[in-house]
């Protein structure tokens, strides 16, 4: 779905810009098959818009005016809040990914030139996976990542570690991704002369550099997977392991996007988390509402006892 939803709203910026679009010009635009341009041409009417199409060989597309004249005035920063969300919501495969997509194509054609270039910065330099809209950095370190990585300008930022150690970097950025509950960026470390990735949130004023770059070959085809991989193999502060008398998919099925599970029995299973803080895990143990023994490591439980001896003394009767 993101990568149809992507050319979705090419399409559609492309047939924005011209009165009249041959056939066999936006098909090379789009690097797609005349099939496939017909099948997305198809699916922008499906969302509401009128798009004529001229027969034959020399035939052609032009966008009509279906949607109106109407403009959309929002901020900068509310254009790339609604452009980061729409565009996470509309990379799944549920209707609702759908409908989010109808909402971004029609919110995209009623934004300025000015917004919508911003808009269509966020969606063009991010890959899009489960990331939810709470887990947006600060929309001024987005807008200026975002930039960079469009631009092809280097970017320093101030950028503080899971240990607390604050370091400055100097990168070539290459690609945002929103995975899990985070967005990173995956640059190449001017510095270290490596490849890195940096959390988003932990970023501060970044400032692009006026002079471009060459790109670098990325790290890997699909930069989602690898940012992915590359944090399941970080070491987090904590790496909590917690064996729970429940059913390994009960607890697959509610937080498998942020803990390993591995089944030891058919009603029992042993919980993974790694994480900067024991916030997250004491959630999920406090709603598994089941048995469980901490296996490691032993502040957890210590946590887990003082917490409990809280909200007794609170809720005891006077």
């Amino acid at each position: 779905m993101a990568d149809s939803t992507a050319r979705t709203l090419r399409l559609l910026s492309l047939l924005q810009r011209r009165r009249y679009w041959p056939g066999a010009d936006l098909a090379a635009r789009l690097e797609v098959s005349d099939r496939t341009l017909r099948r997305d041409i198809e699916r922008l009417r499906e969302l509401g818009y009128t798009v004529e199409s001229d027969r034959g060989v020399g035939g052609g597309y032009r966008l009509g005016g279906a949607t109106g004249d109407a403009v959309l005035l929002l901020d900068d920063d509310e254009t790339t809040a609604l452009a980061a969300a729409l565009h996470t919501a509309a990379s799944g495969t549920t209707e609702f990914a759908e409908a989010s997509l109808g909402a971004l194509t029609k919110v995209l054609s009623m934004l300025g030139p000015v917004q919508r270039q911003r808009a269509e910065t966020v969606g063009a330099t991010t890959t899009f996976g489960s990331a939810t809209a709470s887990a947006a950095p600060q929309l001024a370190i987005l807008d200026a990542v975002a930039g960079a990585c469009r631009d092809q300008v280097r970017l320093s930022f101030g950028y503080l570690a899971a240990d607390g150690t604050a370091t400055t970097r100097y990168v070539e950025p290459c690609q945002l991704v929103a995975v899990d509950t985070r967005w990173y960026l995956v640059a190449f470390d001017c510095d270290r002369a490596d490849w890195r990735t940096f959390r988003i949130d932990r970023m501060r004023e970044p400032v692009p550099a006026r002079n471009t770059f060459e790109p670098r070959t990325p790290p890997a085809s699909n930069l989602y997977d690898y940012v992915r991989f590359n944090m399941s193999e970080l070491a987090a502060l904590h790496q909590i392991v917690v064996e729970v008398e429940v059913p390994g998919d009960q607890l697959r099925d509610a937080y498998g996007a942020w803990v390993d599970v591995d089944d030891l029995t058919p009603s029992r299973c042993r919980v993974t988390m790694r994480t900067d803080s024991f916030r997250w895990p004491t959630h999920i143990i406090a709603n598994t509402q089941a048995p469980f023994t901490v296996i490691t490591p032993p502040a957890f439980a210590d946590h887990l006892r003082a917490v409990a001896t809280q909200l007794h003394e609170s809720t005891a009767a006077p």
